[in-house]
């Protein structure tokens, strides 16, 4: 039973990485497609604003399928799906077909993301110890070797349809590959299976809420830190872009090792040290007026973020019954958050300022930190039957 944990261990953390290398892939091609298809930026941002509304339509009904199919099949499916769908937007003749291409990306990316977070959540709890936090670094390091790829292929001038097709294929082979060692959940008999659509319970949308705070900070970042530092501290473009660079790498750092900082702190403590952290980046950015402070700002808020929302996934997972509709749940609430975030952060700075709109930020990380109690045992135990008690498998843990 315990080298099944740990293959399935293994099989999950490899799924994290090809997700994210498709989503790097994805990220560094961009200006590609804008050429190619010649769009302004109006055109583009609809295009860009698919894949969010694909993902918040789609994640709903991962919990079916993971009770239809089991948790190892479903998974396996769509990491599939998701990594052949890098392929459609570079194949797109015209903007309507690289809308449609893109509901259908961010369909498979937002039902895998379901799927392979509660696939984490079930695999710590056969372990007994952290490791989402870990899964998501993984996450991280696959993004940023798929943006490494693209950039190269971008630099050689490789059309974009030959780079996605080549590396959507290769990255299904590696997933499905892979993901033959996760674990194969099954509903228990008699179980019912879980609606199309569920509304969250209050449990979920507290734990959301947490999620909520962390990656509205992280989205509006992600979007926002280049531009920050140009136009508020003075720095020329490449300082700029270092600015994101430093703060994603921060992020997927801490991911890799937060597993032991959660193991001995706790969730609770962990979630409300790293939002403090993050209001105190968030401060530190509101301040600066030139490029060092303001990268180190950010640097600040990426190590305060980044294992927030790991830890709100396997928080949803072991609040309810069965893992995926608790992750779904955490999941639809935070990919609200980062579909808002970017476009919210340029609304309040056009009537404000950059600098309050971080402040405003900085609030927002405050709140979440305030809110961790959600993440407590106690507070998840209350809105139902402890999590390992609904788990067949813990007789048989080794």
């Amino acid at each position: 039973m315990r080298n099944d944990n740990q293959r399935a261990r293994i099989a999950i953390t490899a799924v994290f990485a090809a997700h994210g290398a498709v989503s790097g892939s994805m990220a560094t091609r961009i200006p590609w497609l804008q050429e190619h298809l010649q769009l302004g930026p109006a055109a583009l941002g609809l295009a860009l604003f698919c894949p969010a509304v694909g993902a918040f339509v789609a994640m709903p009904m991962a919990g079916r399928l993971v009770h239809r199919y089991g948790g190892r099949v479903a998974t396996r499916v769509l990491i599939a799906l998701w990594c052949a769908a890098l392929a459609l937007p570079a194949l797109s003749p015209g903007l309507p077909w690289l809308c449609a291409a893109f509901l259908a990306y961010g369909a498979a990316a937002g039902m895998c993301d379901v799927t392979m977070n509660a696939q984490g959540v079930i695999v710590e709890r056969r372990l007994e110890r952290s490791i989402m936090s870990g899964l998501h670094g993984m996450w991280s390091v696959g993004s940023l070797a798929g943006a490494g790829i693209g950039v190269v292929a971008a630099h050689a001038g490789i059309d974009a349809r030959v780079h996605h097709s080549a590396a959507a294929l290769a990255l299904l082979v590696f997933g499905v590959m892979a993901s033959r060692g996760l674990l194969d959940t099954r509903p228990e008999p008699g179980e019912q299976a879980p609606p199309r659509f569920a509304a969250p319970s209050r449990a979920i949308l507290a734990i959301g809420a947490v999620g909520f705070c962390a990656t509205f900070a992280e989205g509006a970042s992600m979007n926002w830190a280049a531009v920050y530092v140009k136009d508020v501290t003075g720095a020329g473009p490449g300082v700029a872009a270092a600015s994101y660079a430093i703060f994603a790498l921060a992020m997927a750092v801490t991911r890799l090792a937060g597993d032991l900082m959660i193991r001995r702190l706790g969730p609770v403590v962990t979630v409300r040290a790293g939002g403090l952290l993050a209001t105190l980046g968030g401060a530190v950015i509101v301040m600066a007026r030139t490029p060092v402070p303001g990268i180190i700002g950010f640097a600040l808020l990426g190590l305060g973020v980044a294992v927030i929302v790991p830890l709100c996934f396997a928080a949803g997972g072991n609040a309810t019954a069965t893992p995926s509709l608790g992750v779904a749940g955490v999941a639809t609430i935070t990919y609200l958050s980062g579909l808002m975030a970017p476009a919210v952060t340029g609304w309040i700075a056009d009537v404000t300022s950059l600098p309050a709109t971080f402040g405003l930020i900085a609030v927002i990380t405050l709140a979440g930190a305030l809110l961790a109690g959600a993440l407590r045992p106690a507070a998840l135990a209350s809105g139902g039957a402890g999590p390992r008690a609904r788990d067949p498998h813990d007789a048989s843990r080794g």
